[in-house]
């Protein structure tokens, strides 16, 4: 008999984002978070895939001319279609060990500036991976919900959603939303934005994968107080004679690369609070702001939106997850959320 609830209870929701895709079964939670990676191999003119997620990750800037690792999720839409679709149906695989007779449900979140274009080829892409049917939930009422935010409540909640690609600011009150802005700045940016500050400043040039890796052991969002903080070392290409070498970067460098997408995060909040009705307002004041999203384990993000705000500004307890979270309750409490589902288009 266990089996044959088994089949059932495979409904699943996911979290498909410009970094990682994390997948949510219906009743075991998250099970599956890796990165939003795709290598393959072309051969003859045709596409096989080779590994997909965290083995494909490993393959980023280090590849032959034979093998492609890509991403195909740019900045929280499908950027390439056949290979989104082979990363999804690889994640469905995974998590069910097994072949079911039953194609599952699957939720997905999109951005909330995402086109209906867009949607549709998420949706798509979902179809054809083997669903039974496709639902759409707006991911800023995701991270919501998964920061355990009331959101069904007549209040005012405010979210900002720092992901990988884009980063969703939005105002939630009785379940739905009542503004929202998706701007185009999170993660990728602010490794962007480091590459150019160390080419600029000390010509060097550095990989995505080193970029990252700064940005998350000594990345920080303000100056540190000392004129330095903590000291990382690092190696990339001198620009000047083209020879590898290793050099150290203080945050205080860091802060000074990132200022510019942490600028930009904050006049998003703050052009949110600008269009935002009055009452609800007033709320946000009293309740403070909720940061959900990778970016927002960006050191000292809250004390920078803090400063400029003048609100209380708070991480969630596990902001990385959030979006999956939420989206995952979506699914579980289907009833009470099903105005936030959207089935068709």
């Amino acid at each position: 008999m266990a089996g044959f609830a088994g089949l059932f209870s495979s409904d699943m929701a996911i979290d498909l984002g410009t970094a990682n895709t994390l997948v949510y079964v219906k009743g075991k939670g998250i099970i599956l978070n890796e990165p939003s990676v795709v290598a393959y191999h072309v051969k003859d003119g045709r596409k096989q895939v080779l590994a997909v997620g965290e083995d494909a990750k490993h393959m980023l800037g280090k590849t032959p001319g034979s093998i492609e690792a890509i991403r195909p999720m740019r900045e929280g839409v499908i950027a390439d279609f056949d290979t989104a679709e082979e990363m999804i149906k690889h994640f469905i695989r995974k998590v069910h060990k097994r072949t079911t007779f039953s194609k599952p449900k699957i939720i997905v979140c999109v951005p909330h500036g995402a086109t209906p274009v867009e949607k549709r080829a998420i949706r798509q892409s979902v179809m054809s991976a083997g669903a039974r049917r496709a639902g759409l939930i707006a991911e800023p009422i995701a991270a919501a919900i998964g920061a355990g935010m009331p959101i069904t409540d007549p209040t005012g909640n405010m979210v900002v959603d720092i992901g990988g690609g884009t980063t969703e600011v939005a105002v939630l009150s009785l379940g739905d939303i009542v503004y929202a802005r998706s701007v185009r700045v999170g993660g990728d940016r602010m490794d962007d934005a480091i590459i150019a500050y160390l080419r600029r400043q000390q010509n060097l040039l550095i990989g995505e994968g080193t970029a990252e890796r700064i940005k998350t052991t000594i990345g920080t969002a303000r100056m540190p107080d000392d004129g330095r903080g903590a000291v990382l070392t690092i190696r990339g290409r001198d620009l000047l004679n083209g020879v590898p070498k290793e050099i150290e970067i203080n945050q205080a460098q860091v802060a000074e690369a990132l200022a510019e997408p942490v600028q930009q995060i904050c006049e998003a909040v703050m052009t949110a609070l600008e269009t935002t009705p009055p009452d609800l307002a007033a709320d946000i004041v009293d309740r403070g702001v909720m940061l959900t999203g990778g970016g927002a384990l960006l050191g000292e993000l809250d004390l920078a939106l803090r400063e400029q705000t003048g609100l209380a500004i708070s991480v969630a307890d596990e902001s990385l997850n959030c979006v999956a979270l939420g989206t995952g309750k979506a699914l579980e409490y289907e009833k009470q959320l099903r105005h936030v589902i959207d089935y068709d288009s």
